[in-house]
């Protein structure tokens, strides 16, 4: 039989309620343990969904816990350092909900504590399991459309007022849709692509009353290639979510990963059969040339799944694979968002 980690969450908001607890729970090698939070709707939630995980209100019932492996921090982004050097001191390893710091000196002084502790430490870049993502890099790494030579990826949403109460909205580090939304589309094209030579960005406020960025259009320069990531909150008819653009020819897709709304549904990978497989109407098409041939068509989208995050996870913390979010990697993520600031402030390109 083999070994189970005991779990602990630490807050559950959106993050906490529909993108790891019911994974985790999914994962047959770890125990939804302990969750904290003072929330009553989130306590009513827990109790009914997860009635053997224990409801604690204080951090340090979990970071005292020495039967807790793992712990999970889906806070606001301002307490992600704070948190995450506890649990690190506590010696537990750590998941951090995107995005993993605020600063990169954050970054890296985690990465460096872990490094001495001999502690996993990753972020949770769960869209690295998308579907449309997980067909992109298919398309990619098959060379379906020759030499590359722009790349659009945008993950927009219409929301034409402002969510009261929510820290996203207000004018504080780290809240704002670059870094939210803004690391998924970056993390990506880093992994796809690697490290940009420079980064150009234009990041604004388009709804009224607007306290924090709900816009950005950013482009990641690269020798013969051009990443543009754009995202915005005044989108209503969908746009194309990705666009890629090559010598031999191109491939375009609407839609988002289905993992998201069935999760926010209740819907979880233990009561599907198909769980992350895209309907026929979200598949991309593709227009190239191969060997001569001139090919056009539907590309079958990949099954996304992101229970492969948390088995990753598991795995890596036990020595039976590597990591596969590296905490480095999501540092360099952070960078990016540091440039691209810098780049809409000063209006020129920031060298990486």
């Amino acid at each position: 039989m083999e070994k189970k980690l005991n779990v602990g969450i630490i807050g559950f908001g959106m993050a906490g309620q529909v993108f790891h607890a019911p994974i985790i729970n999914s994962i047959p090698q770890l125990e939804l343990t302990k969750i904290v939070t003072t929330n009553v709707k989130a306590i009513e939630t827990i109790k009914k969904l997860y009635p053997n995980t224990e409801i604690v209100s204080d951090v340090s019932l979990i970071l005292e816990d020495d039967d807790i492996d793992l712990i999970v921090i889906a806070t606001p982004n301002t307490s992600h350092f704070e948190l995450a050097t506890q649990g690190l001191m506590a010696n537990k390893h750590i998941v951090v909900e995107k995005p993993f710091t605020i600063t990169t000196n954050e970054a890296d002084k985690l990465i460096k504590l872990a490094k001495e502790r001999k502690l996993v430490l990753t972020v949770h870049h769960n869209r690295r399991w998308d579907s449309d993502y997980l067909t992109v890099k298919k398309v990619i790494e098959g060379n379906l459309l020759g030499n590359i030579v722009e790349y659009e990826s945008h993950f927009d949403r219409f929301r034409n007022t402002l969510k009261k109460n929510a820290w996203r909205e207000e004018n504080n580090p780290g809240s704002g849709i670059l870094y939210d939304l803004g690391s998924h589309l970056i993390d990506q094209a880093l992994c796809l692509f690697g490290l940009p030579m420079e980064v150009t960005a234009d990041i604004g406020i388009q709804r009224e009353g607007g306290k924090t960025d709900d816009y950005f259009h950013i482009i990641l320069h690269y020798d013969k290639l051009r990443a543009i990531l754009k995202a915005g909150m005044l989108v209503r008819e969908p746009l194309l979510h990705f666009i890629l653009l090559g010598d031999k020819g191109s491939f375009v897709k609407y839609g988002m990963d289905v993992q998201e709304t069935a999760l926010k549904e209740g819907i979880t990978p233990e009561n599907t059969e198909n769980w992350g497989a895209e309907p026929e109407i979200l598949h991309g098409r593709l227009n190239t040339e191969m060997n001569g041939v001139h090919l056009m068509g539907v590309v079958e989208s990949e099954r996304g799944d992101y229970r492969k995050y948390y088995q990753n996870v598991y795995n890596a913390i036990l020595g039976k694979e590597e990591l596969v979010v590296k905490a480095e990697e999501a540092r360099n993520t952070i960078r990016v968002i540091e440039l691209a600031i810098e780049s809409n402030k000063t209006k020129k390109r920031c060298v990486f």
